[in-house]
Parts: C-alpha cells; structure tokens; sequence
C-alpha cells in the first residue's frame, strides 16, 4: 500500500511544497499584472483624451474610448512644431551626454571609496554623504553657475548640475564593495593589473546591472528636467522639450482664465476655441514618449549584466 501511495503521489505531478510555492508565484504574477494595469491605464485614457474633441471632453467627462475622435490638439501643437523639434533636439543631447558622464563619474567616485585599502575612503564617503545633508542654498549655487562658472545660456549648464548624485555614490559604493569578488580583484592584481585597468576591466563588466540602474535613473532625472532651463537659459529657443511643454501649459491655463486676451489673439490671427483640456493631455504625450524607449535599452543591459557578473564558484 505504502508504494502504491508513493507512486500515486509522484504520479500526481507536484508534492504540496511545490504547489505551494506555485501558488505563491501566481500571486505575485497576478499582484504585477494588477500593477502593471494600474501603469498603463492611465496612460490610454490619456492617449483617449489627446484625441477626442474638446466639447465632447468639456461636457461629458474623460472616456477611454473617444466619444468623438478629433486631432485639433495636436493640430495645435503642430503650429509651434519647429520649436517642439529643436526642444527635442536640446533635450536628447543634455540626456545622453549627461547621462553618460554621470554614471563615469559616479563610479570613478565610488570605486576607490570601495576599497579598504584606500587610506582616505572614510574621509570621502562622509564627503559625500554631508553634501546629502547640507547644502549652501538656491542663491549661492546660483552664483557659483552664473558668476564663477560663467554657465549662463549654455548647454552645460543643463547638465553639470545633475552630474553628481551623492545617493547613487553610495548605492554603487555598496554594490563594488559586497558585490564585486575581491578574489577577482587580487587576482587582477597578482598579474599585473594596475587599478584603471582592473576598475574597467573587471570592476565594471561585474557591475552593469547597478550601472544600468543609476543609468536609466539618471536618464530620467535629464529628461524630465525644466528647472534648470527657468533659471539658467534666457534665450527660449534653446531650452529643454520639458520647460517648453510648461511654458505651454501655463501659456494655456492664462488664456482660458482670461478671455479678452485670448479674444486679442484671435483678432492678430490665432486661434480662440483652442483646445485646452486635450492639448495638455497631448503635451504629455508628446513629452513622455521618447523617454519609454530608454527602458528596453537598460532592461537589455539589466540582462547582459547578470549573465556577465556571474561568478564561477
């Protein structure tokens, strides 16, 4: 009896521990497919919205699927689209060299402050941790870009702001310090190998997964960026996609607030019953959409990185 039993229990497929733990899994596939909706919901009622027709919007409300399909928003958008394409322009290049030398910075800063034979490691690491803390405040940090930089109406000053991350130099610290073998690192060493050639040989071949992390938030923070261009570019051609679509927006909300200015604009030859509701969804989407294409970028370098930092046991 006791080996039919044993043989009825193998042959139904899973003992319970097993059937356990895929009930576990598909919970936690149905709490991020929940999620994922939650994510993307949003975004097609806003898809919804930039392409319905502004009265239908007005009086009946948002709606997932446009009760009256209209482009006059993007028709709208579409009067400006010279400056639109060059805010793009700026935009892209502040990201990708921005992005790029910040995460060579950052794990230059990390590295050596990794290393416990690096004599002034504790100095540095509470270096940058007070700057987490204290700050010299908007006017002094102003005067040191605009008077001792000499960084006003130019495109570094969109970016050398954001260069330097005293979090993301303390996550990648951690990373090289628990999860980069040090028998890797001695070995190098042992052979011959100097420290530049070890932090780019071996150091950051182990480490793109947290490279492509502070990577893909780093592209993030440049893209999304509008402060830096109010308070540092006055010429408006050159400023980023994102201070453009603010400008709009506000430019939007002043007219619909104030109709003798936007009866003063119809007369010089614009538009009255412009679309405001659907042209500030469609502002979102004409400034999100590009930056959706950074995530299958990391999330290949996420994948890469696991594969090539695996270590041999």
């Amino acid at each position: 009896m006791a080996v039919i039993a044993g043989q009825k229990t193998a042959s139904s497929g899973t003992s319970p521990k097993n059937r356990l733990t895929r009930a576990v899994s598909l919970g936690f596939h149905a709490v991020f497919i929940a999620y994922s909706l939650l994510c993307i919901i949003p975004i097609l009622l806003i898809v919804s919205v930039s392409l319905s027709d502004e009265k239908s919007v007005v009086n009946n409300g948002y709606r997932f699927i446009p009760e009256k399909f209209n482009l006059a928003a993007y028709e709208f958008l579409w009067r400006d689209i010279g400056q639109i394409a060059y805010s793009y322009k700026i935009s892209i290049l502040v990201t990708l060299i921005g992005t790029l030398l910040s995460v060579i910075i950052i794990a230059l800063y990390a590295y050596p402050i990794s290393r416990s034979h690096f004599p002034h490691a504790k100095f540095f690491t509470f270096f940058v941790f007070f700057t987490m803390l204290f700050s010299g405040g908007l006017v002094p940090w102003y005067l040191v870009y605009v008077q001792m930089l000499d960084l006003k109406d130019t495109l570094a000053s969109l970016i050398i702001p954001l260069l330097m991350s005293a979090f993301w130099v303390l996550v990648v610290r951690t990373f090289f310090k628990e999860s980069v073998p040090p028998e890797v690192l001695e070995s190098a060493k042992i052979d011959g190998a100097g420290e530049l050639r070890i932090f780019f040989k071996m150091v950051i071949p182990l480490s793109l997964p947290v490279l492509a992390t502070v990577g893909l938030f780093q592209t993030l923070t440049y893209w999304n960026d509008w402060f830096h261009s109010l308070v540092f570019i006055t010429d408006n051609h050159n400023i980023s996609v994102q201070y453009l679509m603010y400008k709009m927006l506000a430019n939007i909300q002043y007219l619909s607030n104030n109709p003798t200015a936007a009866a003063e604009i119809a007369r010089a030859g614009g538009m009255f019953n412009f679309p405001s509701e659907t042209v500030r969804m469609a502002l979102v989407i004409v400034g999100v959409g590009p930056i959706i294409f950074a995530y299958p970028f990391f999330q290949k370098y996420f994948i890469k990185g696991l594969t090539v930092g695996a270590v041999k046991g």
